[in-house]
């Protein structure tokens, strides 16, 4: 049998609204956290399915204002709504947990279009998975870097070798910040932990920086090597 949440406080949960792949994804990281989660969706199956695994889970429809008030969802701080197919469902259940007051509505948008309804609607972040995980594999194919991250604002984080420019000389003494905009953040040398960076840190051959700055920087200095 679905769990259903008990009344009382739940700012500190958070409600996952749709749980496909990735909003059944993000449930599993949340309580992999250790944060309560309600989990809702309207197919019975997926429900039965994430019973035993979230800490409450419901059939509902998500869409209906009442229907989410009953499950007591304007005492949750946090809701992620993460329907993607159903462009008037996700429409609908953001605009349901905005007229409930919920703080803080993260929704999945499968478009710009549709993440622009999303914020007009009341979402306080919109979020496109498939965009993001496609850009970076795109970076990672190139084989330029390890690994990349790039946020909203235009700054980006990625993980790349070291450049010859930079080999056996120290950190202040190669002036990558200077020379190319970024900051290195830290070094991962073999098996050893990642250290954070420091003006007096050698850089040796096959060691992997952690670089952050703007993305066009950070993508300029990947290609050094």
């Amino acid at each position: 049998m679905a769990r259903t949440p008990h009344s009382g406080d739940h700012t500190g949960s958070v409600a996952v609204i749709g749980l496909g792949r990735f909003g059944g994804a993000v449930a599993s990281s949340l309580l992999h956290l250790g944060h309560e989660v309600l989990g809702i969706d309207e197919n019975p199956d997926i429900v039965q399915r994430w019973s035993d695994r979230l800490t409450h889970v419901v059939q509902a429809d998500s869409t209906s204002t009442e229907a989410l008030r009953q499950l007591g969802l304007r005492d949750f701080g946090r809701a992620v709504v993460g329907i993607g197919s159903d462009i008037e469902a996700s429409v609908l259940t953001v605009l349901a947990l905005e007229e409930l007051g919920v703080a803080d509505i993260w929704a999945k948008a499968t478009s710009t279009k549709h993440g622009r309804i999303l914020e007009r609607t009341g979402a306080h972040h919109v979020v496109y998975p498939e965009a993001a995980m496609g850009e970076r594999v795109a970076h990672l194919v190139t084989g330029r870097m390890i690994d990349f991250i790039e946020f909203d604002d235009g700054f980006a984080i990625a993980k790349t070798l070291a450049p010859r420019e930079a080999v056996d000389k120290t950190l202040s003494e190669s002036a990558l910040r200077t020379r190319h905009g970024i900051t290195i953040v830290g070094l991962k040398r073999g098996r050893n932990d990642f250290t954070y960076a420091r003006a007096d840190t050698i850089v040796e051959d096959g060691d992997i920086l952690i670089v952050s700055g703007a993305t066009p920087l950070v993508e300029k200095f990947a290609a050094l090597v």
